[in-house]
């Protein structure tokens, strides 16, 4: 049957072919650009809402360190406060009201007395001199110097005093050392260095971050090793039967489980059953690593699958055996792959905060210094979990700062993915 493709039916149905492709192509990008969007705006909203957690507001003052006050025999019983008010109250000049004076000291933050005596107590030397040293403010002037707070809360009649701010007699001593040129902003290193306080100007993160890698450490230790052997005995030595097709068709059902469950199955037989301390990373990662081997194990196995099978039929026509064949040959070939799943599967584990709830692992740590695998532990996703709960308005904008750690951990993870499958890609 002949057919003239320059009919005008012809050329209508081209012409509404190639509209249909043109409809695609912009659907396409249209949901491209939304989801880009979508994040881009997530991205914004984090920083915007966390960059005042990256700078941390001290008020530098001199200090007269009095043998008296600071007993350098016990420094620990030294009257710290004491040393700090003098200080304060000399630079804001002579308040009458003693109620006033108790205002004006809670613009020092009040574990400004133990970070003076920390430092003293690394430079002993200090005794008996007059040190200039930059304190913690506390969180409603850290917040109000950055502008995140208000002096005056609403509008016209309705407009009152912020109450966290103590009065307009504290607000006029805070701005007075600011005109001294007292008060700054630098990079908010504590952040990263500190261990959890109930004061949001001095919680950091170091727990968090300590205990993620702990955990993630024994979760790795176990799944990596585990999930890619059981994906090598699936896929190149077991039969195919029943119970092999029963065990894959779990393994793709697990990978699917809500993370909750694997918390609820830790807490009943890590800690219930075999009464592993409660909140540690050991624990934690024990958990972590049986909702990450189904996720390895399909990787790997997918890998394994996608080895051309010249490379088998090669390895075996030049006399290497089955497991030779497999270790020499197909794996290097699929270790790209592997690595891939492996690093899905950690950074998965990284961001779970439902399982590690369950298990407890959301403890105050407030010290690092002998923090191990059996010790009480938190991890980024509990931490973050812990501050967007709590009251004080510091903590809102370390949520979000912590939020920006945590991906920021998972980028680098990924990179480190991308890195490792270029450099087994070169090789093979």
């Amino acid at each position: 049957m002949h057919h003239d493709w320059n009919s005008p039916q012809q050329l209508a149905r081209l012409r509404r072919r190639h509209a249909a492709n043109r409809r695609m192509k912009w659907i396409g990008l249209a949901a491209i650009g939304l989801a880009a969007g979508a994040l881009a705006l997530l991205v914004i909203s984090l920083v915007a809402t966390g960059w005042p957690a990256f700078t941390q507001t001290r008020i530098t003052l001199q200090f007269d360190l009095d043998p008296k006050l600071v007993k350098p025999d016990d420094m620990r019983k030294g009257s710290w406060r004491k040393i700090i008010k003098t200080a304060l109250l000399k630079e804001v000049g002579p308040v009458k009201s003693r109620k006033d004076r108790r205002k004006i000291l809670k613009i020092i933050s009040r574990g400004a007395a133990y970070e003076l005596r920390d430092h003293v107590m690394k430079h002993p030397d200090l005794v008996g001199r007059t040190i200039t040293y930059a304190v913690l403010a506390a969180d409603p002037f850290d917040q109000f110097y950055k502008g995140v707070i208000p002096e005056y809360i609403g509008e016209g009649e309705k407009r009152f005093f912020n109450p966290r701010l103590g009065s307009p007699v504290v607000v006029a001593a805070f701005r007075k050392l600011i005109d001294k040129g007292l008060v700054s902003a630098p990079f908010n290193w504590g952040l990263f260095f500190n261990a959890d306080s109930r004061l949001p100007e001095q919680a950091g993160l170091a727990g968090a971050i300590v205990g993620s890698f702990l955990t993630l450490l024994v979760c790795f230790l176990i799944s990596f090793p585990a999930g890619i052997a059981a994906a090598i005995y699936l896929e190149e030595f077991a039969p195919k039967n029943r119970f092999t097709d029963f065990i894959e068709v779990n393994i793709n059902n697990l990978a699917a489980v809500p993370s909750v469950v694997f918390g609820l199955l830790g807490l009943a037989l890590f800690l219930g059953w075999f009464g592993m301390p409660r909140s540690a990373p050991l624990v934690g990662g024990l958990v972590l690593s049986l909702m990450t081997l189904p996720t390895i194990i399909i990787a790997t196995r997918s890998a394994l699958k996608a080895v051309p099978p010249s490379i088998r039929e090669a390895a075996l026509g030049i006399g290497a055996s089955h497991h030779q064949m497999v270790l020499h040959h197909v794996l290097p070939v699929a270790m790209p792959g592997i690595l891939t799943g492996a690093i899905i599967g950690m950074a998965r584990a990284l961001g779970e905060t439902a399982p590690l709830l369950l298990i407890g692992m959301n403890a105050f740590i407030p010290d690092i210094s002998n923090m191990g695998i059996l010790d009480p532990a938190t991890a980024l996703p509990t931490q973050i979990y812990s501050w967007a709960d709590s009251p004080e308005r510091g903590f809102v904008s370390r949520t979000s700062a912590a939020i920006l750690v945590l991906l920021g951990f998972l980028l680098v993870m990924n990179a480190a993915a991308i890195w490792l499958r270029q450099k087994y890609s070169k090789k093979v």
